[in-house]
């Protein structure tokens, strides 16, 4: 059935009352509401029963679960290396060794390049191994949960090897032979990475933010009040993240923090390539990475790390038995938020989904503009998609197909720029949407109130993908108007991009400096 303009009600509802209430789960809670309505023709009891079938269908689905499962375990890992020491040791030992706000940074930056397998573990890994440093050089939660952000949907969707490259293959490969195209779905991933504007230019975006402290929008106000009072949860201090403090164990080290955490990374490893089939069949582990089940490897590498960490503490005394108990009730009262979140968003994400609100935003905008305009109309299109459904996933199975027939139709060099449009799009989307998964995952990694983190990341977001949209308009133009390949076209738009970007950063900087901003800026 076509709802029409009723199906962006749902998603419009829930952006607009988390925005202006900064209460998510009461405004998940109304747009997936609202879309119910919808869908049962206005009759409130059985709007409610969908809602809650939905809602229980979310929770009891494996892939879910297991994600659920992974945030608990990862709460109690974190509460046990707290009380183990090992994560004041830790801090202490990078605090002598990063000598600046900026080190701070960048080293959140690398850890969340290097994670690139999976961008659920990138988000929360990240942020429990760098919370105690940049908390100790007065860098604000938000721009910690900016970096987490912007290392993980924009990491994995440009890494050959992550959770995200089956489904973009098979997308692909699906309308590849549908439309008889002999395009190998791996190889044409590699090829699209350097088309992939948004994803490229954020990860340069934080780079360039890390060294010159260069702030603009609601950020500049987080970083200047955390730099000037200490309070990294920003002006309004989010009491609900200023946790219990623990009791932390003198006798700990600074391998209480190392040794569980690179356990989990190495275990969650060793799980996605059981997941994937490596140890049951003749194929390479690169393949079994390609084929595995990131959630259930992240459940299991989750529960070893927690063995191996119980084994490293509780023979020397560091945790003690009868602080377990506490553990795993704080742990999970740590994750709570994010949980209820999660659930309230796959909750709408699939009310969005049986209203057709993807397809009827790319059927209802996708037309009468010339073909040099594709590439930036299907990745404006994606972000939309990605922004109102919460999902980049979904938004790649919308997308891709549309995006192939529109470049078949008026120009086939431009099919790859058109697929690597929707990605990046898709990414931009996910990137700032409220109710995506990555974003509320990154803010509970960094400890910073899920709104805090939509707003002060939202105009780095905006500032990113308006670069990207005039990039794909010079692809475009470069390409079917003054007939390059798309392989001299794609790359010369990215160089075009860069040059863009670093140009308006350079006049931000010239303003912020004119504006007298308080935190130091230089590029």
């Amino acid at each position: 059935m076509d709802y029409g303009l009723l199906s962006l009600v749902p998603p419009i509802l829930s952006i607009t009352l988390a925005l202006v209430t900064k209460k998510v789960i009461p405004s998940l809670l109304a747009g997936a509401l609202s879309g119910a309505l919808i869908l049962s023709n206005g009759n409130p009891l059985a709007a409610l029963g969908h809602t809650l079938n939905i809602m229980w269908s979310s929770v009891s689905d494996g892939w879910n679960l297991s994600i659920l499962t992974f945030l608990v375990l990862l709460g109690i890992l974190v509460h046990l290396v707290t009380m183990a020491g090992g994560s004041a040791e830790y801090g202490a030992w990078a605090e002598k060794r990063i000598q600046s706000r900026q080190g701070a940074q960048f080293a959140a930056f690398i850890l969340g390049i290097l994670i690139f397998i999976d961008d659920y573990f990138n988000s929360l890994t990240v942020g429990t191994v760098m919370r105690p440093v940049t908390d100790k050089f007065k860098v604000s939660r938000a721009k910690l949960a900016y970096i987490i952000d912007s290392t993980a949907a924009p990491v994995c969707i440009i890494a050959p090897i992550s959770s995200w490259v089956v489904t973009v293959m098979s997308t692909m490969g699906e309308k590849f032979r549908a439309e008889g195209l002999n395009l190998d779905p791996f190889m044409s991933f590699l090829q699209l990475i350097p088309y992939n504007l948004y994803a490229l230019l954020t990860l340069g975006m934080v780079a360039v933010l890390c060294f010159s402290d260069l702030e603009f929008g609601p950020m500049a106000r987080f970083e200047a009040y955390a730099v000037e009072t200490g309070n990294v949860h920003g002006p309004n201090g989010d009491a609900s993240l200023q946790t219990e403090e623990l009791v932390e164990n003198p006798k700990g080290t600074i391998w209480d923090l190392v040794i569980p955490i690179s356990g989990l990374v190495l275990f969650t490893l060793i799980a996605m390539a059981y997941t994937g089939g490596y140890f049951a069949e003749s194929i390479s582990f690169l393949d079994a990475l390609k084929n595995t089940d990131a959630a259930t490897a992240l459940r299991i590498g989750g529960s070893w790390a927690i063995v191996l960490s119980l084994v490293m503490f509780l023979p020397r005394g560091v945790v003690s038995v009868k602080q377990l108990p506490k553990a795993v009730v704080d742990g999970f009262r740590s994750m709570l938020p994010a949980i209820l979140i999660l659930i309230f968003a796959w909750t709408i994400g699939s009310i969005v989904g049986e209203l057709n609100t993807g397809a009827y935003l790319a059927n209802s905008l996708g037309k009468t503009l010339p073909p040099f305009l594709y590439p930036a109309l299907v990745f404006a299109l994606a972000g939309i998609i990605a922004f109102a459904t919460g999902t980049s996933w979904g938004t790649f199975a919308i997308m891709v197909p549309i995006a192939v027939d529109f470049a078949l139709i008026f120009n086939s060099e431009i099919t790859l720029i058109m697929v690597a449009a929707v990605l990046a799009g898709a990414v931009f989307g996910d990137h700032c949407s409220p109710i995506s998964d990555t974003t509320i995952l990154s803010s509970t990694g960094a400890g910073c109130n899920h709104i805090d983190h939509v707003t002060t990341q939202l105009p780095y977001a905006l500032f990113t993908a308006g670069i990207s949209f005039v990039g794909y308009i010079a692809a475009g133009i470069l390409i079917t108007v003054v007939g390059l390949s798309s392989t001299a076209g794609g790359l010369l738009s990215l160089a075009l991009s860069i040059g863009l970007m670093l140009v308006a950063l350079k006049i931000a900087h010239f303003y912020t400096v004119m504006k007298g901003s308080t935190i130091p800026t230089r590029i």
